[in-house]
């Protein structure tokens, strides 16, 4: 039997993040991207409300709901702007989320439980340089010495780097075993030795903090490498999983804002005595936005009711990820031509929307790679396994460790 409806819980959650957005991030967002200002009040607010934890089990301190509200969450902050998606993707799909799913007792205490109650904010660091899809490249070095390990190296393209208390940091044990020697640690931002610098000039996201985390001598502790040695490309990948279910929620929150200006625009705009949405070829452009829209939303909801199962399910995010992200930047692109002239300048948010939505086909893994991954699929050359540590299942035990 299939449901598509949204439960009471859930449609609570929408009407609140909804309204959140309305009153908290849109009035203010123009001035924001101007100013190039990311708004830590507004993350401040979102930890106030359960929702940099929404996902995360009570008993770790979150608000215990179901991946799908997660992906609720991320559509309604995206239709505000992308920089505060991006926040809650980074700090609890790739960083919160991987802990819950590989993190030890005591990782889960000192590091999940402060992250999902929203007093402390986790980032994720695994991009270099030389090193993008290409993750069996990591040129960042992890040496044992003792109880602890030496990082050095350094990360890019890190949202929240500035701002981020815990780093998930992916480092090579041994670069002769490429992937098999990645391993994953938990740094801390006042270990002696990190630094963070923010990058300037992007093209998009100008509201959100993109950085550098440069690791010098970095001494970490072996109790916070999260799993064994060796193990971090697959806690990578996995993490990936989560990361690319929310960039595909937020992209479908793009696409309709893109959808509700254009047709609001299109309403308003009259051109040879009607308004422009009685000409045939602006209908189209609304008419792929609106199919684009509820395919993205579909996607993204069968990889969450997956993730509540307790499956393994790549092979479908990387699906809505690719899809809802294509979708994002076509529909930003349709929707400054609907707009004409004025689409072009800010305005009309449009152009920021267009600006931000480049950005989704790029990170966590590029259309490219998306399109490669679903044809190895297809072909039978990719198949995935089952890993020796699964996320949760929804609902979720009150007690005992997950495995």
């Amino acid at each position: 039997m299939l449901d598509f409806s949204l439960s009471q819980e859930q449609l609570e959650l929408q009407k609140m993040t909804r309204k959140f957005v309305q009153t908290e991030i849109i009035p203010y967002m123009k001035e924001w991207d101007e100013q190039h200002h990311f708004e830590m009040g507004v993350v401040q607010k979102l930890a106030q409300l359960g929702l940099m934890g929404v996902c995360i089990p009570e008993k770790y301190g979150g608000a215990g709901m179901d991946y799908n509200s997660l992906a609720i969450v991320c559509e309604e902050l995206e239709y505000g702007d992308t920089a505060y998606r991006t926040a809650v993707s980074v700090h609890t799909g790739l960083n919160s989320m991987t802990l819950l799913q590989w993190g030890t007792e005591e990782q889960k205490e000192k590091y999940l439980k402060p992250q999902a109650e929203g007093s402390k904010l986790g980032a994720f660091g695994l991009t270099e340089p030389g090193a993008g899809s290409d993750a069996g490249s990591l040129q960042t070095r992890a040496r044992r010495d003792g109880d602890s390990y030496i990082l050095n190296g350094s990360k890019i393209w890190i949202s929240l780097s500035d701002y981020a208390d815990h780093f998930l940091i992916f480092a090579t044990v041994d670069p002769s075993k490429k992937h098999k020697g990645i391993t994953a640690f938990i740094v801390e931002r006042n270990y002696p030795g990190v630094t963070t610098r923010p990058i300037r000039g992007k093209l998009g996201i100008h509201g959100g903090n993109t950085g550098e985390v440069i690791l010098e001598d970095v001494r970490v502790p072996a109790a916070n490498r999260l799993g064994d040695e060796g193990e971090g490309f697959k806690i990578a990948m996995s993490a990936l999983d989560n990361g690319r279910f929310t960039v595909a929620a937020g992209a479908t929150g793009l696409t309709r804002a893109c959808l509700d200006a254009s047709v609001k625009y299109a309403h308003e705009r009259k051109t040879f005595g009607v308004e422009i949405g009685k000409h045939q070829l602006v209908q189209q452009m609304i008419a792929k936005m609106e199919a684009g829209y509820q395919i993205s939303q579909l996607l993204v909801f069968k990889s969450g009711w997956l993730k509540n199962q307790g499956v393994r399910n790549t092979r479908e995010t990387s699906l809505a990820k690719w899809i809802a992200s294509d979708v994002a930047f076509q529909s930003a692109s349709d929707a400054i031509q609907v707009h004409g002239a004025y689409g072009y300048s800010n305005e009309y948010p449009v152009e920021r929307y267009m600006r931000n939505a480049k950005a989704l086909v790029i990170y966590e893994g590029t259309r490219e790679i998306h399109t490669i991954m679903q044809a190895e699929y297809a072909l039978g050359y990719r198949e995935d396994k089952i890993l020796n540590r699964m996320l949760p299942p929804w609902p979720f035990a009150n007690s005992g460790d997950y495995l």
